[in-house]
């Protein structure tokens, strides 16, 4: 910390340890309300601490002397209010870039699951934006599958566990984040993997529908068109199942993304199928998505769910061909912010770490409830 502000990485340690602090945000409800950071405080201040109201916060009290970490949308309005808290002799600092670099934020958590010993899962889980990234490991061998943060964050996860990253997996081509599969790979001298498709510029390998064998057990490849046509989840063991945004823990994924009407219609019919499909597999494999719509916690407690819990939770799942289709068209939630602009990144490879926390703006959007 400095003498006014507070990185994202500061902040983030902060949360992961349990170091006390006070997080309070002044945006206005609405930005609230699409996105936030767990634990915070709310008081929408926004347009008063703009107005250069000087009793904007008088009724903020915090509870305990810890120190407060005001938050904004870019980290200019969290100034003014940490200024005022200042005045008041409280301990109080801004949040460097704001919510927009909060989207970089992250926290892990590791999957218990029933698979082969010695086989380790790391969900790590950027806590604004609700992309989940996996690190699979065991024997000192590891993979990445769908790895939206800094190569870095996850070279240091595989170094702190004693394995190499020599896989790098995508579920599909995503739209909603800028995918670090390609730096990722690189930086580790990993083969990289994707789902068969036409769309990418740069080298790559591509899935040829059998098994990934790996020392500690074998990853299943399963093709699951809808969401996008690739789409592809990766079943580990018969015990754990990467369904990147074709199935999350409480809806399934959009298909009108980079689509026309009837193209649509097309991808919402084959996800429906691939859908049914997955059903067919063990009723206790757990379900491991490659997002969630919520902020994330600094809990240590993975995002995940057993296949029949999910099946029992989402009704979609539950509804005819012809209802389903009906229903996911009709229910698609807004488009997510610039995702013409990422998907063309995506498909080059190439892009400036500048542009991140502009272009991956807002909340995650690829699920229909």
């Amino acid at each position: 910390m400095t003498n006014e502000i507070v990185s994202v990485d500061e902040l983030r340690r902060m949360l992961e340890r349990g170091t006390p602090v006070t997080v309070l945000d002044v945006r206005p409800d609405a930005e609230r309300a699409e996105l936030w950071i767990p634990g915070s405080i709310h008081i929408d201040a926004y347009d008063r601490l703009k107005s250069g109201d000087q009793n904007a916060l008088r009724d903020f009290r915090p509870a305990e002397r810890t120190p407060i970490v005001t938050v904004c949308g870019a980290g200019k309005t969290s100034r003014v209010a940490a200024e005022q808290l200042r005045a008041r002799g409280l301990p109080a600092y801004s949040l460097e870039g704001g919510m927009r670099a909060w989207s970089l934020a992250w926290n892990v958590a590791e999957v218990q699951h029933s698979g082969v010993p010695g086989t380790g899962i790391i969900q790590i889980r950027r806590t604004g934006k609700g992309c989940l990234s996996y690190l699979l490991g065991s024997s000192g061998w590891a993979a990445v599958i769908d790895p939206s943060l800094a190569p870095r964050v996850y070279l240091d996860l595989a170094e702190e566990k004693g394995w190499r990253i020599q896989l790098v997996l995508e579920t599909h081509i995503h739209a909603d984040h800028l995918s670090r599969a390609r730096s990722l790979a690189g930086q580790a001298s990993a083969k990289l993997l994707y789902p068969d498709q036409n769309r990418l510029r740069y080298h790559h390998e591509v899935l040829d529908g059998g098994p990934i064998r790996f020392p500690g057990g074998t990853l299943e490849t399963i093709h699951t068109p809808g969401h996008t046509w690739e789409s592809t989840c990766y079943l580990l063991d018969q015990k754990a199942l990467f369904t990147g945004d074709t199935l999350f823990l409480d809806a399934v994924g959009r298909p009108d993304l980079h689509a026309g009407t009837e193209e649509r219609t097309a991808k919402a019919r084959s996800l429906y199928r691939s859908l049914q499909r997955l059903a067919q597999l063990p009723p206790d494999v757990l379900v491991l998505p490659s997002h969630t719509a919520r902020p994330v916690n600094f809990d240590g407690r993975p995002l995940t769910s057993t296949l029949q819990q999910v099946y029992e939770t989402v009704d979609l799942l539950h509804c005819s061909e012809e209802e389903f289709v009906s229903l996911v068209l009709s229910k698609t939630p807004a488009t997510p912010p610039n995702h013409v602009k990422i998907i063309e990144h995506n498909e080059d490879g190439e892009f400036s770490e500048d542009e991140v926390t502009d272009l991956e703006a807002g909340a995650n959007r690829c699920a229909v409830v």
